[in-house]
């Protein structure tokens, strides 16, 4: 597979955008291990292998384990995960999937009480940010270094 266009250098102005979004999420009062466990998800979900590749780099050097890597693909059936972290892991679900049920009313109910409001909303804001860079990647074959 080979790269269909570098992406940063055809259009600076729409990445600066984009990386707007990243300096947003990042002075939020998130998590940056679960911020990871997010955008490691939705990059699964999407099937970016480049996304999946950096972030799962980017965990390990956070202090993240390779078990719990191994098996955000599988966080349901493990005992490794926080409720916080498994909300926010169902609530990316939900948005990068919203095609499939809209983001039914259990999924609210089982991320409200680990975020506050603003939480939520930078959480939601991290999950379409990441998703974005999937179809960045997807599109144009950013391909894993």
């Amino acid at each position: 597979m080979e790269p269909r266009l570098d992406f940063y250098k055809a259009s600076p102005q729409a990445i600066k955008a984009m990386i707007g979004l990243e300096e947003r999420i990042g002075k939020s009062a998130l998590e940056k291990s679960l911020m990871e466990l997010v955008r490691l998800r939705a990059s699964q979900i999407n099937g970016c292998a480049y996304c999946v590749d950096m972030h799962t780099a980017d965990a390990r050097k956070g202090g993240e384990t390779d078990r719990r890597l191994a098996t955000v693909v599988v966080w349901r059936e493990t005992p490794f995960f926080t409720d916080r972290e498994r909300a926010a892991l169902e609530w990316t679900e939900a948005l990068t999937l919203v095609s499939h049920e809209h983001v039914p009313d259990s999924v609210w109910a089982a991320v409200r009480p680990h975020f506050s409001d603003e939480e939520i909303v930078d959480l939601t804001l991290l999950v379409s940010a990441i998703n974005s860079w999937n179809r960045f990647a997807i599109a144009f074959r950013k391909l894993p270094a």
